[in-house]
């Protein structure tokens, strides 16, 4: 599907653009794969990096700004929308900021991937962006519907747009795996808890570049897919990175949630359970009812709701240490 392709990741040197690329080069063929990023210092070091490796190219520009993404864009075949701004406190307090990239630059990429025939896109969304009640989470969840209503607004031309929802990521930069490690490794004798009870959802780095890939292949335009992934209890991640250290309970911080959801009560009424995921089906168009995006998928019922605190699929303490030595060794 990808050979003699052209793809390009936004935001392409962060820790999902990184595992991608390095992904795509190895297992597929691709003609071109374009970083765009903002940061010139982060694709010089990955230039450094992937040092020899011709198919790749980097592209300095910022979502914010429509022409130099259809500059970007043109004979790209196929997009990952990985750029935003993440970090629930930082948006709390420069909210416009968080507006401009995460929504004004989620339009700016479907008009320029419209302007430039780019045949699909895949955008990345989260698990705050279901019942959102932060900023980032709020922003997500427009980008979400920015991206799902793109189809309609493309008719019938041949971009196609999906998105990809998934929780939080084991080996990224943002997680709080690294920040539990950095207190191990500063010698602290404590590690600081929001709340005992709290859980959220957990998928690798490789994971979420897999599923990506797959949605690639899966879309007709329209659905949010949502990868089965295991939750787990924070104390019982904490203890799997320090087994020796104590837990000190320090509060949520503004705009977190105890448990998080993927897929709401709402959503699902329109929502179709697959062995390894669920895709949430747009209601505009009647496409939730559509056979071709339905597939072989089995509705999920009245009440459903696919949340950190009630999924089936839950991760120990031996097993959390097995993950976390499996992305970060030791």
């Amino acid at each position: 599907m990808y050979s003699g392709k052209t793809l390009l990741v936004t935001g392409g040197t962060g820790s999902f653009g990184k595992a991608f690329i390095r992904r795509v080069l190895a297992k597929h063929n691709p003609r071109k794969l374009i970083v765009y990023s903002r940061d010139e210092l982060k694709q010089y070091e990955m230039d450094q990096e992937f040092s020899g490796e011709e198919r790749l190219r980097f592209f300095i520009g910022d979502v914010r700004d429509l022409e130099r993404l259809k500059l970007a864009f043109r004979g790209v075949d196929f997009v990952v929308h990985a750029a935003a701004l993440k970090q629930v406190p930082a948006a709390e307090y420069n909210p416009m900021e968080c507006i401009k990239t995460n929504i004004h630059g989620a339009e700016n990429v479907l008009n320029a991937a419209i302007a430039t025939g780019v045949e699909k896109i895949v955008a990345l969304s989260t698990d705050k962006a279901a019942n959102p009640i932060n900023l980032y989470g709020a922003t997500k969840l427009a980008s979400d519907k920015l991206f799902v209503a793109a189809n309609n607004i493309a008719g019938g031309m041949r971009t196609r747009f999906s998105v990809v929802r998934y929780g939080n990521v084991v080996g990224s930069r943002g997680s709080v795996v690294p920040f539990f490690r950095s207190l191990v490794a500063a010698g602290k004798t404590e590690l600081p808890i929001t709340d005992p009870r709290m859980t959220r959802f957990w998928i690798t780095l490789e994971q979420g570049v897999d599923f990506v890939l797959q949605a690639f292949a899966r879309m007709h335009g329209g659905e949010i897919f949502v990868p089965k992934i295991p939750s787990a209890l924070i104390p019982d991640l904490a203890t799997a990175i320090a087994p020796n250290l104590p837990h000190r309970t320090v509060g949520i911080r503004p705009g977190e949630k105890l448990h998080e959801i993927m897929v709401s009560i709402e959503d699902a009424r329109s929502t179709y359970e697959f062995d390894t995921y669920f895709k949430i089906l747009p209601q505009i168009h009647q496409w939730s009812t559509d056979p071709l995006r339905i597939g072989n998928g089995k509705p999920c019922p009245d009440g459903f709701a696919y949340s950190s605190d009630t999924n089936k699929e839950w991760m120990q303490p031996d097993e959390l240490t097995a993950w976390v030595r499996s992305e970060y060794g030791g």
